[in-house]
């Protein structure tokens, strides 16, 4: 048990608590301006030291800049182009509001504060909090603030657009349109590859027997090159090729070597950078092909999955197609396609009641 003592400050008198921490070192609080404000202290390190839940102030005074250089170098799990996102946010929205304080000094309510004015989007202010509160969180579990000042706070609500999906005489269109690149709208089309699994695909990695596509990797531009790893969610996957788009994707690959990639930049030869191809012919073909306004070639991988569901794939295999993590999540992204099963249930329970009656 600890011990609660006064000593002389000026012409008057404060109080100090000492204490021994649960690794036994002997420590004191000490300015407490009553013997019941130092007694109440004294009670809530104790009452913490027995329910495990003691933090030692000292390790509190690290700075949220210094924390959040060591959490961001303790994510060996996530891509090179994330952990840059990451450091982005923490340079841009991070550091300019809590760099300099101590872990142990950020409050609530300055987070509220903080989330409160931030001027960007809303997606972008709970992008950043849940970096923020990650940050947190490891203070948390290494022992050094006793809760999270992030939790809990009032967040924006995110509106989702909706999301545009070409029919496949659209996508016929725009394929036409595209020349030369095709194979290249076909493949993004009706397989559902992201951009950077499409550009780091190699011949060998075309299975013409099987109609297959293995994904194995994937590239992306990281602060101006190219950085390679494994697919988002690390999900390598076997991925399924219409046969018609299979023919022109096999012709498109004639005379290539096997660890030639599928498809080249115009002027570098190596992977093909998303911006480059939108400005070259993507843009274009967009519009000779009269499709929605601004498509990307992101919405493409939508449009696959659209067609996959419309021609009657489970949600397990468009999982599989699109390399999602689970099947929820394949169903909270396109939940949407899954009407027309609502109103087969529908149908089926009409069915199960007429036989009733």
């Amino acid at each position: 048990m600890g011990s609660i003592s006064k000593y002389p400050v000026g012409a008057g008198h404060r109080w100090e608590v000492r204490y021994r921490k649960p690794t036994g070192q002997q420590t004191r609080k000490r300015g407490f301006a009553s013997k019941a404000a130092a007694t109440a202290y004294l009670h809530q390190v104790e009452t913490d030291k027995a329910a495990g839940t003691y933090v030692d102030p000292s390790r509190g005074r690290v700075t949220v800049t210094e924390w959040a250089t060591l959490w961001l170098d303790g994510k060996a799990n996530i891509a090179t182009s994330t952990k840059s996102r990451y450091q982005s946010i923490i340079d841009t929205w991070i550091t300019p509001t809590f760099g300099s304080t101590a872990v142990s000094s950020v409050r609530h309510i300055d987070v509220q504060a903080w989330v409160s004015g931030q001027d960007c989007s809303a997606a972008s202010v709970v992008k950043n909090h849940r970096v923020l509160s990650q940050i947190l969180e490891l203070a948390v579990r290494d022992q050094r603030i006793p809760s999270n000042p992030a939790r809990g706070v009032n967040l924006p609500r995110v509106k989702h657009a909706k999301r545009r999906y070409l029919t496949a005489a659209q996508v016929e269109e725009l394929a036409t349109a595209a020349e030369g690149w095709r194979p290249l709208v076909l493949l993004l089309a009706y397989t559902g590859l992201r951009w950077g699994e499409m550009a780091a695909l190699q011949v060998a990695d075309v299975d013409m027997l099987r109609r297959r596509l293995h994904v194995a990797r994937a590239v992306t531009v990281v602060d101006g090159r190219f950085v390679w790893g494994e697919p988002k969610d690390h999900e390598q996957r076997w991925v399924p090729i219409p046969k018609s788009v299979a023919a022109e994707l096999a012709n498109h690959m004639a005379g290539k070597r096997r660890d030639d990639l599928v498809f080249k930049g115009e002027r570098s030869g190596g992977p093909l950078r998303v911006k480059a191809a939108r400005e070259s012919w993507f843009d274009d073909a967009v519009v000779a092909a009269k499709c929605p306004d601004g498509l990307t070639p992101h919405e493409l991988r939508h449009t696959a999955a659209s067609l996959a569901i419309s021609a009657g794939a489970s949600v397990l295999a468009v999982q599989r197609m699109l390399g999602h993590a689970k099947a929820s999540m394949t169903l909270d992204v396109y939940s949407d396609l899954f009407d027309d099963d609502l109103d087969s249930v529908a149908t089926a329970l009409d069915e199960i009641r007429r036989q009733a009656m």
